[in-house]
């Protein structure tokens, strides 16, 4: 009879895909509070720098993969940090839109000086680099099939249209 403690080799990939997340993410943080900044703020900013227009709880939600109420709790504590302004959305009054304030601005390009944990691929040659991208956006694709069908919501259509925003993070 077969161990059932014993990991086949994609529960021992993603093992190390894990490991390795822990990690990197690790580092980030600790690269991020010396600019003053943490790895959630630092996300946050990075998608609403990206956008075309300010976002919606809702939306910056979905390109974070988090709960919309996290993210509402994060942007007022943001702006009570002055980093985003929320307005109401004038077509919409239910909705509140966020945007980067000036002192976000200056928060947002610390955060780009810290460059040590984002460039830690540089270990990489140009081929194993390409190997990696295409490697994590097939596994990303994966992850939204596999949350589409565990909960359909905020997975769906929407999610599609803004999928090359997370193909750049």
């Amino acid at each position: 009879m077969k161990d059932v403690t014993e990991l086949n080799e994609n529960e021992k990939a993603w093992e190390r895909i894990l490991r390795t997340n822990a990690a990197l993410i690790r580092a980030r943080e600790v690269e991020l509070a010396r600019a003053g900044i943490s790895l959630t703020q630092a996300g946050v900013l990075y998608f609403l720098k990206s956008a075309k227009e300010p976002l919606t709880a809702a939306r910056l939600a979905r390109l974070l993969h988090k709960e919309p109420h996290s993210v509402s709790g994060w942007l007022k504590r943001m702006e009570a940090q002055g980093l985003v302004k929320r307005t109401k959305n004038p077509k919409r009054k239910n909705q509140v839109l966020a945007s980067v304030t000036a002192k976000g601005e200056k928060a947002y390009k610390r955060q780009l000086s810290r460059k040590a944990a984002r460039n830690i691929t540089s270990c990489l040659s140009k081929k194993e680099l390409e190997m990696a991208n295409v490697i994590c956006d097939k596994l990303y694709d994966r992850a939204i099939e596999l949350l589409r069908d565990l909960e359909p919501y905020p997975y769906g259509p929407q999610l599609e249209q803004e999928s090359h925003l997370h193909k750049i993070v």
